[in-house]
């Protein structure tokens, strides 16, 4: 998944891809619509990143204070490692989303799968794509609730502790400075309250919008204007509470909160301005200065937000988790209008651009959102589509007769494949010469050349493909060589057997069959030899023929890779399920007699597991589970196909069982075969229809179709819905 994380130590910000977190007990895991960025902490937080090392220690005195100590206790080169091992990691951003419920763990009853949330907190409500958050930092979002505006829940809470902190009362009368996020928050909070405010904000932009949403009076902090309005509101006594909403190292806030107060009136911190407190005037006028902790009791306390021990409400009645409800309940009622304070909505992966705007001053604004994919009230997303290409018909369906003799085979690599499962089967074979082994250096050319008994080794293809003597060439090398390999094959008159898959995209598939087209020669077969399984075979005969529609599961146990596998090497040889899928996709479609018409993939956070449902005309489907993450004790491969009152099960292709009623009929016999999974009779077809110039074992159409639906997980995945098939026969 994607991430904004910043390096502290160069300032580098970017969105990185990190691995989705998992659903733990406790809390949930939540699908991001929109996150807030927060233009106070945050962008303080991206500005000091920037600054040199010097910069970094004068804008942090307190962290300097740390490593002094840490220098006493620890010596210089420890702490000089320690420093920059901190400093030089990425960190995250973010602390205020509203998303959808995607998981739910242990012990969470209160929302569902589907919910729409607001989050909270640092840790778990980051710019994120998925978030695990804990119970007591989520609030369900209100019906009505648009996700854009549940999306403000954090710092809306932040607002609201801090207008709790200043006990304000109906008919008083308060002076909030700062009128960036929180402080236009604070003013709605207070006007809602029936108290009246005046603001104070060196922009005038800012200040005619917290007019807009309420305040009775705004105004440039030197301006005579704003004394004035405070004196006419308040009889000259001055106002009841002062709300610090501002930023920067000026100490003109506390100074004029000081000056603007009344006696014994309250001076609340919620921003992060200097304090150099005025002794005098703090003392003269007794003022009675608190701080407000973040969204509110329970903000720190890990047995709060990580364990969810709640706070009885007798005792603590506004917790963390219940300012976050009541905000999203203001904003359900009217109370809080969000909207106005938008000035920018940007697409998630545009968020590295968004930042450096922000911090440029290119991009002026109070609030902006970034939206995800998933966004609730973004528009909606269209059914992506992936046509099925059309498969030249030739005019001769058949290959031209053959001479007498042996098939002459070439093959196209000779690497652990096609010695272990291929080659043994054609090695000593009635009918079958192995002519030429083509590899790209001599020695494993030579090897393979001792190994089998082929008549020539060489490192030139162009030499076998160009060979009049040659009559069928195996492709059996890495996977972004495959459809290039096959179409020049197919160009070159010979028939091929290509190892799965046939192609890593859309644009190589169009490429072979255009090579179809061109040269009259559709003498193509794909490696897929589950459905040339004895057992397999067998339990679809006893199975019989189907009325109705059926439904499919196909368990791949695959397992993890191990280290240096190529198969990691995705940018190059594309995916693991694009290497394997096709075998598990052709089986499903051969057992159901269709082609799928869509394609739905899911894939379960913080893991490589993949669910896919296949639809066919019929209205029947295949389930694929293709997982990585499960034992190796476990069988590989276990399918279940139920339709009309009977189930045919196979377990790893050495036991396989149809059920009918009450009966059980054992494939053969109830004890476990050898392991045959259709090399051996895959490749007896192939030979036979290249000798007879027959039929090749598998349709066209149908490599075509398992192909593209083989294409289309990785869409599917991406954008959330089915892809649908066109141009399926």
């Amino acid at each position: 998944m994607k991430q904004v994380v910043q390096n502290y130590k160069s300032g580098e910000l970017t969105l990185l891809d990190v691995p989705a977190p998992r659903c733990k007990p406790g809390g949930v895991l939540v699908r991001s619509a929109f996150s807030l960025i927060s233009t106070g902490t945050e962008m303080m937080k991206v500005s000091e990143a920037g600054m040199s090392m010097l910069g970094k220690a004068r804008s942090r005195p307190d962290q300097v204070a740390k490593v002094v100590q840490s220098v006493a206790a620890n010596g210089v080169p420890a702490t000089y490692r320690k420093v920059m091992g901190k400093l030089d990691s990425y960190t995250p951003l973010g602390y205020s989303l509203c998303g959808v419920v995607e998981q739910v763990g242990a012990g969470i009853d209160d929302v569902k799968v589907g919910d729409v949330v607001a989050c909270a907190g640092n840790e778990h409500a980051l710019h994120a794509e998925l978030n695990w958050v804990p119970k007591n930092l989520y609030a369900p979002a209100p019906d009505g609730v648009a996700p854009r505006h549940a999306a403000f829940g954090t710092v809306g809470s932040i607002a609201l502790q801090g207008v709790r902190q200043g006990e304000s009362r109906l008919g008083e009368v308060a002076l909030v400075i700062g009128l960036g996020l929180i402080g236009q928050l604070v003013t709605q909070l207070l006007n809602a309250s029936g108290v009246r405010v005046v603001g104070v904000d060196p922009d005038p932009a800012r200040c005619e919008l917290a007019e807009r949403l309420g305040a009775a009076a705004c105004g440039d902090p030197g301006s005579a204007s704003v004394e004035s309005a405070v004196a006419e509101l308040t009889g000259g006594m001055g106002v009841d509470q002062v709300y610090l909403a501002a930023g920067g190292s000026s100490n003109q806030p506390v100074e004029l909160a000081a000056r603007l107060c009344r006696d014994r009136g309250r001076v609340i911190d919620i921003g992060k301005c200097r304090l150099d407190l005025p002794w005098n005037a703090y003392y003269e006028k007794e003022l009675d200065v608190r701080f407000s902790r973040s969204y509110g009791p329970g903000r720190y306390d890990p047995e709060y937000e990580l364990q969810g021990r709640d706070y009885p409400i007798g005792y603590v009645r506004w917790t963390e988790r219940r300012n976050l409800a009541c905000f999203l309940d203001l904003i359900a009622r009217g109370s809080v209008d969000v909207e106005p304070l938008v000035s920018h909505v940007a697409d998630f992966e545009d968020a590295v651009e968004t930042y450096r705007r922000l911090e440029e001053g290119d991009l002026k604004a109070v609030a902006v959102l970034f939206r995800y994919a998933s966004a609730g009230d973004a528009p909606a997303v269209e059914a992506p589509e992936m046509t099925v290409p059309e498969v030249p018909r030739p005019s001769g369906r058949t290959a031209p007769a053959r001479r007498s003799g042996p098939v002459r085979l070439a093959f196209v690599g000779a690497g652990n494949y096609a010695s272990s499962m291929l080659l043994p089967h054609l090695t000593g074979r009635d009918g079958v010469e192995l002519s030429t082994v083509v590899t790209t250096t001599a020695l494993s050319a030579a090897n393979a050349r001792r190994k089998f008994g082929f008549g020539k080794a060489t490192t030139d293809l162009d030499a076998v493909l160009g060979d009049p003597a040659v009559d069928a060439v195996f492709v059996v090398t890495r996977h972004s060589s495959h459809a290039e390999l096959t179409r020049r094959a197919l160009l070159a008159g010979k028939a091929v057997f290509v190892e799965k898959p046939l192609a890593l995209s859309e644009e190589e598939l169009a490429g072979v069959l255009a090579a179809v087209e061109e040269s009259g020669n559709d003498r193509i077969q794909v490696g897929f030899n589950r459905r040339f399984a004895p057992l397999l075979r067998e339990a679809r005969e006893l199975f019989g023929a189907r009325t109705g529609p059926a439904s499919l599961r196909y368990l791949v146990n695959a397992g993890r890779l191990e280290h240096g596998s190529w198969y990691l090497r995705q940018d190059t040889e594309g995916s693991r399920f694009a290497g394997e899928g096709g075998h598990f996709v052709d089986t499903a479609s051969w057992l159901l007699d269709a082609d799928p018409v869509s394609v739905y993939a899911a894939a379960p956070a913080g893991n490589e597991d993949l669910q896919i449902v296949l639809c066919y005309p019929d209205g029947s489907t295949a389930t694929i589970s293709y997982v990585t993450s499960g034992p190796s004790s476990f069988p590989k491969e276990t399918l279940d196909l139920v339709a009309d009152g009977k189930v045919l099960r196979l377990d790893d292709f050495t036991r396989a069982a149809v059920y009918d009623g009450r009966r059980r009929q054992w494939v053969g016999s109830r004890l476990p075969k050898a392991r045959d999974k259709g090399q051996n009779a895959e490749l007896a077809a192939f030979v036979r229809a290249v000798r007879t110039g027959g039929p090749m074992p598998v349709p066209l159409e149908s490599l075509a179709a398992t192909t593209t639906a083989t294409l289309a997980v990785p869409t599917a995945l991406a954008s959330g819905v089915p892809v649908t098939l066109a141009g399926v026969r």
